[in-house]
């Protein structure tokens, strides 16, 4: 997450790791996404990922139009 929180455009995470596996970040726009996606250590830690932890894993790329939040 720090790096991913140093990137053009990253505007913040979610995360439910210990509960059901996953992690949702969110970017101003899909040229953002695009430099994560290529960022040299992000790459290295795909392939890492994808080696030594996860036997498969799936990526959803989405536009969230609207969020409410209520305590």
């Amino acid at each position: 997450m720090a790096l991913a929180q140093t990137m053009p455009g990253f505007l913040g995470v979610e995360t439910a790791r210990e509960q059901v596996g996953i992690t949702v970040s969110f970017w101003r726009d899909e040229a953002s996404i695009g430099h994560w996606r290529e960022q040299a250590r992000h790459v290295q830690a795909q392939r890492l990922g994808r080696e030594k932890w996860y036997q498969s894993y799936q990526i959803h790329i989405a536009r969230v139009e609207r969020y409410h939040e209520h305590p």
